[in-house]
């Protein structure tokens, strides 16, 4: 399936100049969807990303993550932006292009050792991927490797990870 093909560009969004690659389409696509979702699943078993948790970062990696952590039989972790979640949390902040920001993820949802695959609908300069690969690391967790659906390759977000397996379905 041509997974290019259910992406919708929309020039100059959310500013000018910007090319944003709109996955609302593939999601909207019962059939594109569910290849996504065992294509995704296949890559990760052909790569022995035999994880025990996905982590799926706020919010479009909860769409591809949940569905990933069941097919691959794993638990599923939601990290949240500062604030979002209600009990004890981890968290690490990290830089933008203007200014900072914070990830959280409760501080009961992993345990050292735990083996674990972060995946998110996108990879553009790597921001939010690498901090919550230092968040999962701090823990004491097995970083396995990444998991996307989208790599905008122009602006080598996947120099910025550290050196474990990157799964990328769709590439710009």
């Amino acid at each position: 399936m041509d997974l290019k093909s259910l992406i919708r560009d929309i020039p100059d969004f959310p500013k000018p100049g910007i090319l944003f690659r709109d996955i609302t389409t593939l999601l909207r696509d019962p059939e594109g969807l569910r290849y996504t979702i065992d294509f995704f699943a296949e890559k990760c078993s052909e790569a022995g990303l035999n994880a025990d948790y996905v982590i799926g970062m706020e919010s479009r990696g909860f769409i591809f993550g949940a569905p990933l952590a069941y097919k691959l039989g794993a638990g599923f972790i939601p990290v949240r932006k500062k604030g979002k979640l209600p009990a004890a949390v981890h968290s690490i902040e990290y830089q933008l292009e203007y200014g900072t920001d914070c990830l959280e993820m409760h501080q009961d949802a992993l345990h050292p050792d735990s083996r674990v695959l972060i995946v998110d609908d996108l990879i553009a300069t790597g921001g939010t991927a690498s901090a919550t690969a230092r968040l999962v690391q701090q823990i004491g967790c097995e970083l396995l490797g990444f998991g996307f659906i989208i790599e905008l390759r122009d602006l080598q977000g996947r120099k910025h990870l550290p050196g474990v397996p990157i799964i990328s379905l769709i590439e710009y």
